[in-house]
């Protein structure tokens, strides 16, 4: 029995299907190299504009190859459009996973799912490994990765490596009845150097990541197109569990902070305070595709913030614990400032998971301001409601700061020329308005309002609907980087009502 072409290939055997004399099967076509990458070499797609006619075949053979439902596609066709009558011009993109040089999907994981092939280049990832948490779907700015909530784990393109080790097309390839998509070998010193043939209309810069697929665009091509769909944009999806979790954290880590700097020896509001903790992170778990493997999401602390979250937050409840039981035993509280330490670092973990370049509204020092000054408002107003002493300015004014924060995002979106971030604000003063106002009012009544009038039950009620709502906010209306869809789309990859 014959070995596959890159298993020999390992095996230190350069033949090719070319020079084997035993190989009997068809020669190869111009589609795939008839070698397997040198060293400093990997494979990339190479996807000519000029020939592609929009009929999705590619779709439809990713599809059956990898057992997809209809409405999860690995591989995309995405329209442009732009000109004035009589010159119009529309074409189309189609788009896998571009094995980038950079991956953002693989330096986000937190659980090493995701590998970058030595031999071939290709990034591919493993359903096994794999927990659900969906953090690549939100690093890659091509919207690659996929969720699949039937199996609750990611899955993208891999180039059917299983097909091209065997000398096969990959489905999309062989599919394609223009042949306008095709497997290459590139040099990646020299791509890196100038990767400019990457870039295209309807696709974020090739630069975030260092994308590989080689495009040929129309000699002709008109410098005003743009997506198809450019003016349709949808609330993403609200992760309750997380919009749960990052508000009562949050919540958790300014109660503990508010019990050390005030020195106050209350074992009731501690013991509150650490229930609150446990919860939060009780919640988190329900996020995940495959839960019963959250313990793996620590392992990748290193490189991903995910990790780092989940290690700080673990120790943070530890060291809570221990100060809890401190102030229930009337021993001295030396593990306040470890645990109000471990809770800041948590909550910025918690902030640079959501600072990504794929996620333009999240990218910003807001979402740092944002996470914290939640838990400098509502956890001096969870003491307060619990009976401590906590000056009622004090918390007036993390809630003033933190309704700045919010109206100078706010600017910030309606007056930025970057079109994810005029959408982000097209969406909070339209579709989600009445839930952004209603936050807002939150804020103010409860925050400010009621905490100077001195109802601290209320105040705090009021106050953390308010940070629900803006957490639930904060998913709903990023609007991510992605290339372009087609104009009429359906199932998961709908972009909304026209706005």
């Amino acid at each position: 029995m014959l070995l596959p072409l890159l298993e020999r290939a390992r095996l230190g055997d350069p033949l090719t299907r070319y020079t084997d004399p035993e190989f009997t099967a068809p020669e190869l076509t111009a589609l795939i190299p008839c070698s397997v990458p040198a060293p400093g070499e990997q494979y990339r797609f190479h996807f000519d504009m000029t020939k592609c006619i929009g009929c999705r075949c590619c779709e439809v053979a990713c599809n059956e190859q990898n057992g997809n439902p209809a409405d999860l596609r690995w591989r995309r066709v995405g329209e442009i459009e732009g000109g004035t009558y009589p010159f119009t011009q529309r074409h189309y993109l189609s788009m896998g996973c571009n094995h980038c040089v950079d991956a953002a999907c693989l330096k986000g994981c937190p659980v090493e799912a995701y590998t970058k092939s030595d031999l071939t280049g290709l990034v591919l990832h493993s359903a096994d490994i794999c927990i659900g948490c969906q953090y690549c779907t939100w690093n890659c700015p091509y919207g690659v990765p996929q969720y699949n909530p039937e199996r609750g784990v990611v899955g993208k393109c891999d180039m059917c490596h299983n097909r091209l080790a065997d000398g096969d097309e990959p489905a999309c390839v062989n599919a394609c009845p223009e042949e306008a998509i095709q497997i290459e070998i590139v040099n990646i010193a020299a791509w890196v150097a100038d990767h400019s043939t990457a870039n295209a209309p309807g696709l974020p810069p090739a630069h975030e990541t260092i994308s590989t697929t080689r495009i040929t665009l129309p000699a002709q091509l008109g410098p005003e197109l743009e997506k198809a769909d450019h003016t349709r944009v949808r609330p993403e999806h609200p992760h309750w569990p997380l919009v749960v979790m990052l508000t009562l954290t949050q919540l958790s880590v300014g109660a503990f902070a508010g019990l050390a700097l005030l020195d106050v020896a209350r074992p009731i509001a501690a013991i509150a305070a650490l229930l609150v903790a446990f919860l939060s992170l009780g919640a988190s778990t329900l996020h995940l595709g495959r839960p019963i493997h959250a313990y793996r999401a620590i392992k990748m602390w290193k490189r991903s913030w995910l990790s780092r979250e989940v290690l700080l937050f673990s120790l943070f409840a530890g060291s809570a614990s221990a100060f809890a039981g401190a102030t229930l035993f009337g021993l001295p509280r030396v593990a306040a400032i470890p645990t109000v330490l471990l809770g800041l670092a948590g909550v910025t973990a918690s902030a640079f998971i959501y600072l990504v370049p794929a996620r333009p509204a999240w990218n910003n020092w807001h979402t740092l301001a944002d996470f914290h000054l939640t838990g400098l408002v509502l956890g001096p107003a969870f003491l307060r409601a619990l009976g401590v002493n906590v000056p009622v300015a004090l918390i007036a004014s993390f809630a003033a700061l933190q309704l700045f924060n919010q109206v100078l995002k706010l600017l910030r979106l309606v007056s930025s020329e970057e079109f994810e971030l005029r959408a982000s604000a097209r969406l909070l003063s339209q579709d989600l308005k009445r839930i952004l106002v209603a936050r807002l009012a939150l804020l103010v009544i409860g925050g400010i309002g009621l905490t100077l009038a001195d109802f601290p039950i209320p105040a705090l009620i009021l106050a953390l609907a308010g940070e629900l709502a803006g957490r639930y906010l904060f998913f709903v209306s990023v609007v991510p980087r992605n290339m372009a869809l087609p104009w009429l789309t359906q199932g998961r990859l709908t972009q909304g009502r026209a706005a």
